[in-house]
């Protein structure tokens, strides 16, 4: 069993699928056959796998809006503006699929911050561009992040 597991896990996971739709149709199954501590372990990374998504959606919405503010560069803003449009669908289909996760927003927001505004800072000194404003002064919301705001 965990030979599978460990070779071919699409193979493994459609194979412990049907036995658990069986179990739950109320067939019997050897039990012996589902891989427990496997099964847990994959249902737990699910869930971090939503976390680090929603996190990296909002850290790329955070780091589009700052750029906004922050750089003087006229050519790319459009292009971040869409970027931030993408993002933001994905954090709604995130939230939609996964509600539980919206406590976690503010949090994520806070987190993804300060990484967002060094990667803009590294980012603009590639380009030799003097942010236009003091990117470490910059905060938002989760209206903000998650809405429909744009600078």
């Amino acid at each position: 069993m965990n030979d599978l597991y460990d070779t071919d896990v699409v193979a493994w996971s459609e194979q412990q699928a049907k036995l658990l739709s069986r179990m739950a149709a109320g067939e019997r199954v050897n039990s012996v056959e589902l891989d427990w501590p496997n099964i847990a372990e994959e249902i737990e990374s699910l869930g971090k796998s939503y976390r680090r998504e929603l996190r990296s959606h909002i850290g790329t919405v955070l780091e589009h809006l700052i750029k906004l503010q922050a750089s003087p560069a006229l050519d790319p803003r459009n292009g971040w503006k869409e970027t931030i449009g993408r993002s933001r669908d994905d954090i709604d289909l995130i939230l939609a699929e996964s509600p539980s996760l919206r406590h976690a927003v503010p949090t994520m927001i806070a987190d993804e911050t300060t990484r967002s505004r060094r990667r803009v800072a590294r980012s603009l000194g590639i380009y030799n561009e003097q942010p236009r404003v003091d990117i470490d002064g910059l905060t938002f919301t989760e209206d903000q992040v998650v809405g429909d705001w744009l600078p």
